[in-house]
């Protein structure tokens, strides 16, 4: 027996309306082509579906068999309908973000909570990047943007550009390094340097300065929280470089200096990597839009 869509839509309508010819209007089609569709089913099934001597019209134990089908089969076909036109139209969609910036989240959730608003349908998601291949995971399709500042060729991948930012560095004005205008490699040999406890190929401080001049700072001491790195170079436990973003907070605070990586100011560039397709996405285009004004809104406090 081959039971198809509009078999179950049949069904369901003639039990709706109690006839045939209100059917065929609710199901836009003549009264006769119905009743030829209807013949053919039974002929298939091998029973009749409807007692047509009543009115209205009843089904019969086997078609209220079918109406059972079509009562739970149909409504998850038209929500299937509904999603896929959601889809097609840009209100809905995924978005699961990888992040290879351990700082980003300092931008990123008011972001998100823009976004949210705006894109209420929207499946969004944050993934830790640094704890797995973020780029392989990108062209998998298991994430749908990745944040990094470093940005590399991949045929189907388009590196958006966010914002510009330093790589700034931080210490207690208690420390030695206050007195100077700008910070050099050099002066990192007697400091202890408190960074996100990632791979220094994912640390600003030693792609843009340390490693090119080959020094090395007296300890290193890992943490995770932003918050707790302040804290611990607020107490001159040692200093730290940090996007200018994320210090705007201490702008203000007597208790610490900010001071420019040199000898030439070092700039940074934040790339938003999506699959190339994406990008045109209405939702993905407007993150994009938002993710290139929030931060600039907090480097400038």
């Amino acid at each position: 027996m081959h039971i198809e869509l509009r078999h179950l839509k049949t069904i369901r309508a003639i039990h709706q309306a109690g006839g045939l010819s209100r059917a065929a209007d609710i199901l836009n089609m003549t009264q006769s082509a119905l009743s030829h569709q209807v013949k053919g089913l039974e002929d298939q099934a091998g029973v009749e579906l409807f007692v047509r001597r009543s009115k209205p019209m009843r089904l019969t134990a086997a078609g209220q068999r079918m109406l059972r089908l079509a009562d739970r089969i149909l409504p998850e076909i038209e929500a299937l309908e509904e999603e896929f036109a959601a889809l097609r139209s840009g209100k809905t969609g995924r978005l699961h973000i990888a992040i290879e910036c351990h700082a980003c989240f300092d931008w990123l959730f008011p972001v998100l909570e823009r976004f949210r608003h705006a894109w209420p349908d929207v499946d969004v998601d944050i993934r830790a990047g640094l704890a797995f291949e973020a780029m392989p995971a990108l062209l998998r399709e298991e994430v749908d943007l990745v944040i990094s500042s470093d940005p590399v060729k991949l045929d189907g991948v388009s590196f958006n550009p966010l914002f510009d930012y330093h790589p700034t560095f931080v210490a207690s004005a208690q420390n030695a390094l206050a007195e100077k205008a700008m910070i050099e490699a050099e002066d990192f040999r007697d400091q202890t340097l408190i960074a996100y406890p990632v791979p220094r190929d994912k640390l600003d401080v030693f792609t843009e300065l340390l490693t090119p001049a080959r020094v090395e700072p007296r300890a290193m001491r890992g943490v995770e929280l932003t918050a707790v790195i302040l804290m611990l170079v607020g107490s001159n436990r040692g200093v730290a470089v940090l996007p200018d973003w994320v210090l705007r907070t201490i702008h203000t605070n007597a208790d610490y200096v900010t001071r420019p990586l040199g000898p030439r100011t070092v700039t940074k560039r934040l790339y938003a990597a999506t699959r190339s397709e994406d990008v045109s996405q209405p939702y993905m285009a407007h993150f994009l839009r938002l993710g290139r004004s929030e931060p600039v809104k907090l480097q400038r406090g």
